[in-house]
């Protein structure tokens, strides 16, 4: 299989390849990949099921050890997939702090953060075309 990231694969059964896809992917695509499910009131509100993270999120935890815990986006690691939740850290044996990366799917929004005009009106062009 080659190294060199293909538009054409469509899909794979097999996990590796699957896994090596979203790897290889340059960073335009990558950032396709940094969406999370909407709470069941924003899911009402914007009638839509899922959305972009964003730097300024506050998002609930669905899995793992911190499951159930809410607290804001301070950070994304395109290159990695990963995204950084504020307050859900671990302690190292030394004492210092560890901030934890979470899989941007395994993130449910609960809150979206609006500063950003581009994803108002993003939000703004689904509610218009329901209404008709």
């Amino acid at each position: 299989m080659k190294k060199k990231f293909s538009l054409k694969w469509k899909a794979s059964r097999q996990i590796r390849k699957q896994i090596k896809y979203r790897h290889n992917a340059p960073l335009h695509i990558k950032r396709k990949f940094f969406s999370a499910n909407l709470s069941k009131e924003l899911r009402r509100k914007y009638s839509k099921r899922s959305f972009g993270l964003h730097k300024g999120d506050i998002v609930k935890i669905m899995r793992g050890e911190f499951a159930g815990k809410k607290g804001k986006i301070t950070g994304i690691d395109t290159v990695n997939l990963k995204v950084y939740v504020e307050g859900v850290q671990k302690a190292k044996k030394d004492g210092t702090k560890l901030n934890i990366a979470f899989n941007p799917t395994k993130l449910q929004i609960v809150e979206l953060n609006m500063d950003d005009k581009k994803r108002i009106k993003s939000l703004e062009r689904k509610t218009k075309g329901e209404n008709k």
